[in-house]
């Protein structure tokens, strides 16, 4: 039994567990994906004294693991086993640690709904990840965390500007300036300047924060957390602006949009 679960900022798997026998010589862990059922071994140390708990400590890096959830087994002498966890393996401030680091994939030791050990990997890029969204005062505004950028949390302010950009017409945008301190943010951009940027008022509209210092745009989405489809289960509150429905929304892959005009709906 898994007890506690975790992929360091080194992306090492660290599993302690309770056993009730030592682990015996020739002990693996057995990594599978979901998907293509592709396997992945990696021998366990040598038999120890009897004990209640062990630790172990796999690096994934070398293992070449493809994205995607990988279900863990422990194999000893006969058929192997998967391994059950009491570990939900979900901590805000470890994720949002772990996220400083310029980072091509990202790895997240988690409990399955029936309690098992697995491994969740997904290619990883510079984003702005969404903490809250709002509208006040005709403004349309967001605060959240630059993630996977390699930029220092501390006190020190970037320039940075929000753009909105129209899914069917690039050249149409809004640009307002935005607030980075450290690896936060906060922006905020006028709703009828949204309006005025397309005739008809209609549309899905593409956020992204530009921040100097950072090779291109970094979307704006959803991953530091343990909500999966956002689109079905996060909701906001709409707004209407001159008579115009307006609405942020998520995609189907937890990329932030907003929504402009009756029956709107983000691809």
């Amino acid at each position: 039994m898994v007890t506690d679960a975790e992929v360091t900022l080194a992306d090492v798997l660290s599993l302690k567990m309770a056993i009730e026998e030592p682990l015996a010589a020739g002990t693996q862990l057995v990594l599978r994906h979901r998907g293509s059922g592709a396997e992945r071994r990696v021998m366990l140390g040598t038999p120890g004294r009897r004990a209640r708990e062990a630790s172990v400590a796999v690096s994934l890096g070398p293992l070449a693991l493809l994205p995607g959830r990988w279900d863990a087994y422990l194999q000893q002498d006969g058929p192997r086993t998967r391994m059950q966890s009491v570990d939900p393996g979900f901590s805000l401030d470890r994720l949002d640690a772990y996220a400083l680091d310029r980072r091509t994939m990202a790895y997240r030791a988690y409990r399955t709904r029936n309690g098992y050990l697995a491994i969740k990997i997904a290619e990883a890029g510079p984003i702005a990840d969404v903490r809250a969204v709002w509208f006040r005062e005709g403004r349309f505004e967001v605060t959240g965390l630059l993630a996977y950028t390699g930029l220092t949390d501390d006190d020190q302010h970037h320039t940075a500007r929000l753009a909105l950009r129209h899914s069917d017409d690039q050249d149409a945008q809004v640009v307002a300036t935005a607030t980075v301190q450290g690896v936060r943010f906060h922006a905020a951009l006028s709703l009828c300047d949204v309006l005025a940027a397309m005739p008809d008022s209609q549309g899905v509209w593409e956020p992204s924060l530009e921040v100097d210092g950072l090779d291109g745009p970094l979307a704006l989405g959803a991953s530091l957390d343990d909500v999966e489809g956002k689109r079905r289960r996060v909701h906001y509150p709409a707004t209407r602006v001159d008579g115009v429905p307006i609405k942020p929304s998520f995609t189907a892959d937890d990329q932030l949009r907003l929504e402009v005009g009756q029956g709107m709906s983000a691809a």
